[in-house]
């Protein structure tokens, strides 16, 4: 089960009870959850498809969404969300302000719509919003993740039932067709990937890539932080054959670990051990975000 917008904000509280240092790099979090706190989710629609549509679709290998025009979701819905989000982003990425300024002109102006945010084949967007605003393509990623969350959370709810652990076995979400933000190996050895995107979960094969499908064992590494008792049972899941990656909790060891969210944001260093070598990961990262000194 998804957890609530105040679900998320006590984890997250929880997790810089045990990360101190990452408080004030991480803020722009915090304020995110607090927005989604705020939004009211009751003025948003909920897909009412039974279980036979369901399974149906992700027969055919299909996310719920595989239209995003199909998204009954409203810009009115999101408005305010909108707004406060990007004025919470803007003091992090100073030098994209311009372009922040263009987004909002543009969504006002109702030439940037829902639609252009969502999950496409391999990408978050269908680039209307990069080409309208000039923003770089990870920067309007993270904006449909901060902007989207609570909408598409709630727009799932009632669809999250119908999926069986044998009717998904692709690395994108199959709700909204998003990509995989985390991993977490569940108490008897599973994997279970997670979408920030929409808040949905479902199983994957453990020794597989989420990103390319290789199931070569010689392609699959792991990375692990330095040993440490309060890193045990993090890893970095990476493929050397597409050099993506994926952050992984085998909840086993950390069985009190928060939801996938909060541990996927809040351990930025796993990210600066993948970046070191090389990988990528198909989910930006405020890491990516906000420029170096």
């Amino acid at each position: 089960m998804a957890s609530s917008s105040s679900d998320l904000r006590a984890e997250w509280s929880d997790l810089l009870g045990r990360r101190p240092a990452f408080a004030e790099p991480l803020a722009v979090y915090g304020a995110v959850l607090e927005l989604w706190d705020d939004w009211a989710a009751t003025r948003g629609p909920v897909l009412d498809w039974p279980a036979e549509a369901c399974r149906a679709q992700w027969q055919r290998r299909a996310p719920l969404l595989a239209d995003p025009a199909a998204l009954s979701v409203r810009p009115a819905d999101v408005e305010d969300l909108v707004g406060n989000v990007m004025e919470t982003l803007a003091p992090v990425v100073p030098e994209q302000a311009a372009g922040l300024q263009r987004f909002a002109e543009a969504w006002d102006a109702g030439a940037l719509g829902l639609a252009a945010l969502l999950p496409r084949p391999g990408r978050i967007g269908d680039g209307t919003a990069e080409r309208l605003s000039g923003l770089p393509s990870g920067l309007v990623a993270f904006l449909a993740y901060a902007c989207l969350r609570p909408a598409l959370e709630r727009y799932f709810e009632g669809c999250r039932p119908h999926l069986d652990d044998d009717a998904w076995s692709l690395g994108a979400c199959p709700f909204c067709g998003g990509p995989a933000g985390f991993a977490d190996l569940v108490d008897n050895g599973a994997r279970r990937l997670a979408c920030h995107l929409c808040a949905g979960r479902w199983p994957f094969a453990r020794l597989q890539c989420v990103f390319c499908g290789t199931d070569s064992t010689s392609d699959l590494i792991r990375l692990a932080p330095e040993q440490n008792p309060r890193e045990e049972g993090y890893a970095v899941a990476g493929c050397t054959r597409c050099r993506g990656y994926l952050k992984e909790l085998d909840r086993r060891v950390r069985w009190n670990g928060a939801g996938p969210l909060v541990e996927d944001w809040g351990s930025p260093h796993l990210d600066l051990i993948a970046a070191r070598e090389g990988y990528w990961r198909a989910v930006p990262s405020l890491v990516q975000l906000a420029p170096s000194d």
